[in-house]
């Protein structure tokens, strides 16, 4: 049996993203805000939102549980001001809490993942399902050699 952990992660997200196109919808301001304050733009990828609910549910699975705060600090990065001018050391600042929270309740809606009540959001038993599936069919499409010990 395959899971979510024997597969490359950026092949995981992009197949989960994939499939989470046709079960989630995208907000109508996710093309003008930014995913965290050391940005200065809003996210240039087409299919931003669904690869960041990918990114997340596969966390999620990884950590669980997890709150918003932590999952926050691993989407931030570090605040230099402006690119012209540098005039402080760098800070690390925390990802977009909305994007976060707006995207967990998407999949909590799913049925993919539950607030645990005081710890944070942990993975169902139908998100595993979901990830051991398409880390099952991850693994058939890859040709990589180094990977043939998992089949």
């Amino acid at each position: 049996m395959v899971t979510l952990y024997d597969v490359p992660a950026a092949d995981l997200i992009d197949e989960v993203a994939a499939r989470l196109e046709d079960r989630i919808e995208q907000p109508e301001w996710v093309q003008f805000t930014k995913s965290g304050q050391d940005r200065e733009l809003p996210p240039q990828q087409e299919d931003f939102w669904f690869r960041r609910a990918a990114s997340l549910l596969r966390k999620v699975a990884d950590r669980g549980p997890v709150g918003v705060e932590r999952l926050a600090t691993e989407y931030g990065g570090a605040k230099r001001g402006s690119n012209r001018y540098i005039v402080r050391p760098p800070e690390h600042e925390g990802g977009s809490r909305k994007i976060i929270r707006v995207a967990l309740q998407q999949l909590e809606d799913e049925g993919f993942v539950e607030t645990a009540q005081g710890e944070g959001r942990r993975i169902t038993d139908e998100g595993r399902a979901f990830l051991d599936d398409v880390a099952g069919d991850v693994l058939d499409d890859l040709d990589r050699p180094e990977l043939e010990r998992y089949a």
